[in-house]
Order: structure tokens, then sequence, then C-alpha cells
């Protein structure tokens, strides 16, 4: 184990003073009967820090940008998807899968478990050696990210919003149908109506990511409908 946080502080750029932080994000709830000793509080203190650290970074690179915009591009750079690609862009669940969940979850959650084991690690980081560290990490390997695309992205649920309150049809409805799977790993499903315009349905690991799977699925159909 020391050989590979050896390896994977190389990777981060950064030695740990306190090495069980490290340790820490890197241990998911499933192993651990106390999920305090699990990286879940960490995984929220690391939240926090990347969208501090985002939110300055689209401030001083967007001065000409209004709020919206800014929001939309935050939205993008703080989600699950972005923090998977960072996470698997280091490698960095060829060191937690090593003491993470069991192999059930690993293959129904694996984005799941990257993302946070990414945001723990960013929790680790600040509290190890500071925001100025962690903002250092962040700026590093999300600035590719930042200029990957000069228009504002526009998440599933915004957009079908718009397209519904363009034709005057309302708010889009959304609605749980159904929860499975562990208490450290649920899936949801959800579903969600436009009057007059069908349905759609997604899961996902949160109640969030199940109602973007269902608005892309609605909007799916509406386009191939149109």
């Amino acid at each position: 184990m020391a050989q590979d946080l050896a390896k994977l502080q190389e990777i981060l750029g950064h030695t740990f003073a306190d090495r069980v932080l490290l340790e820490q994000a890197l241990r998911h709830a499933s192993t651990t009967s106390k999920r305090t000793h699990s990286n879940e509080r960490l995984e929220f203190l690391g939240d926090r820090v990347l969208g501090l650290a985002v939110a300055e970074a689209l401030y001083l690179e967007f001065p000409k940008e209004e709020e919206g915009p800014l929001a939309r591009r935050y939205a993008g750079l703080t989600s699950r998807d972005t923090l998977t690609r960072v996470a698997e862009g280091i490698g960095l669940l060829d060191f937690a899968e090593k003491q993470s969940a069991d192999k059930e979850t690993r293959a129904r959650s694996r984005a799941t478990l990257a993302a946070d084991a990414m945001e723990a690690v960013l929790g680790a980081f600040y509290l190890d050696a500071g925001f100025e560290t962690a903002r250092a990490f962040i700026r590093e390997h999300w600035r590719a990210l930042i200029a990957e695309d000069l228009r504002p992205p526009k998440d599933a649920k915004t957009a079908l919003q718009e397209w519904a309150q363009a034709r005057a049809l309302g708010l889009p409805s959304y609605e749980v149908a159904g929860r499975d799977g562990p208490d450290h790993a649920p899936q949801f499903t959800v579903r969600v109506t436009v009057p007059g315009h069908g349905a759609g349905e997604g899961r996902g690991g949160s109640r969030r990511a199940a109602e973007q799977e269902a608005a892309q699925a609605l909007l799916t159909t509406l386009e191939n409908e149109s």
C-alpha cells in the first residue's frame, strides 16, 4: 500500500504530510462499518473546494460573461462526468479500487466511485496543504476542460425546460419512479413528463443524475419527432 501511495502522490504532484488523509480519500463507504472512516466527509469538503476554485477560474477567464452563462459553465465543470474524466485521466481508480466497493457496486457505479474519490482527494489536498495547493491541482487538470468549448454548456434539464417554456407548456414534471440497490450505492429511476409531449425515463446514482438522464431521454425523443 505504501508503494501505491507513493506512486499516486507522484501522479498528484503532492507529498502528503498526513498520509492518512490520502488513504481515507480512497476508502469507499462499503469497505468500513463506520461511515466516518470512509471518504464521504472528504468528498463533502472537496466538492466545496472544487466549487470555489472553478468559480474563481471562470470569473477570471471570462470577464465579459454574465452570470447565467458562467453558471452553466460551472455546472458542467463541477459535474460528476467531469470529475470522472479527471479521475480516469490520472488513473485514480487504479488505486481507489484496491480497497473500494464490492464487485457488484464497482460494475454498476464505476463513474460514481471515480467522481467521489476525486472529490475526496481534493478535500484531502485542502486539509493537508491548504486551498492554494488544491487550487493549483484543479487549475492544472481543469484548464483544458475550461478551454475545451468556449460556448457555455447547457445541461439536459435546462435544455428541456427552455424547450417547454418556448412553447408555453409550463415546466417539465419530475417524479421518482423507483429506487433500488444497497444504501451505499443506491440507483434512482426518475420519470419526466411535458404535457402533451410524452415522457422520458432515466437512472442514476443520485436523483439529480437520474433527472438529467430522464431529461436527455425525452429531449432525444422530441428531436427525433421534429
